[in-house]
């Protein structure tokens, strides 16, 4: 099975590491990872490493995110979703005085840079051990601000019934941001109670998740996408030729020449084939990360 990066629309009602087993199988390799996992209620974009491209995901797992949700005013959860027990429901009567202006005023706090504090059974670790796994067990969890950029957070279309308000919503964000967290936090800032009933992630980066594969009836082979045109997607490119190539294979550094200044890069060689992830360093590229020249995966 040919390394490369996959990307793959996860349905409802499994968990991320479910796709990978599942990958796993279909590509017939334990290399197989993932860059940022989403909750079994949401759907959308994984990105997924076959083989030696798992050292890619470190790459892709940075990237900006793209989401479509839907919000509901009118009581929180204590996972700040669908799947958490109910806080108590506001009275009907605040939900109905919550005005279009009243939204709008709280979205727009909640966009640009700011600090957010992610849900209690979130992924986060707290001395060592997940978030998630310490409320489980029974414990409370604080955790600790964040800096996020919510770069859009957009209104699409509003539903209003006699108990709750909902918002269908598009949000653009830097890695690291909770959907959910924004729902919990706006509704706190109505005072009504918010929790998030639907998630899609429809973008990581330069990756739609037009382009990603259904995971029923996943072709692998057919699918993958080469560890250059990954790379390519995500870093800025330099090409070098085959003699540069033998050298970063080697660990030597090559002359930078007009290569990016921004960091990392792709080096990528003849056959478009991913060398190494480099970085300049002066006048010269060193290697971060390698790629050996071995297409097929035990």
């Amino acid at each position: 099975m040919n390394s490369g990066i996959l990307l793959v629309d996860k349905p409802q009602g499994i968990t991320s590491h479910d796709v990978v087993a599942r990958v796993r199988r279909l590509a017939g390799t334990r290399r197989v990872g993932h860059a940022g996992t989403l909750d079994p209620m949401a759907t959308g974009l994984l990105l997924l490493g076959v083989g030696g491209s798992t050292r890619l995901l470190h790459y892709l797992v940075g990237l900006d995110k793209q989401y479509l949700a839907t919000i509901r005013l009118g009581w929180g959860t204590t996972s700040d979703d669908a799947e958490g027990e109910p806080h108590p429901a506001t009275d009907p009567s605040r939900i109905a005085a919550v005005t279009d202006a009243a939204i709008a005023a709280g979205m727009s706090a909640l966009s640009g840079e700011i600090e957010q504090v992610p849900s209690s059974v979130s992924a986060v670790k707290v001395d060592g051990r997940r978030a998630y796994d310490r409320v489980r067990a029974g414990e409370q969890v604080e955790l600790a601000p964040r800096r996020v950029t919510v770069s859009a957070f957009e209104l699409l279309e509003t539903r209003r019934a006699d108990d709750h308000l909902d918002l269908d919503v598009r949000v653009d964000c830097s890695s690291g941001t909770y959907i959910r967290a924004l729902a919990r936090d706006l509704g706190a800032g109505l005072g009504v109670g918010g929790h998030l009933t639907a998630l899609r992630r429809t973008r990581i980066g330069s990756f739609p998740v037009e382009q990603a594969a259904p995971l029923e009836g996943l072709d692998v082979a057919a699918r993958i996408l080469s560890p250059a045109d990954a790379a390519s997607r995500a870093l800025p490119v330099v090409a070098i030729d085959a003699q540069q190539a033998i050298d970063l294979g080697h660990g030597k550094r090559i002359p930078a020449g007009d290569a990016p200044t921004k960091q990392p890069l792709a080096a990528i060689g003849p056959a478009d084939r991913l060398v190494a992830i480099v970085e300049r360093r002066g006048e010269e590229l060193r290697v971060v990360t390698g790629f050996p020249n071995e297409e097929t995966t035990p």
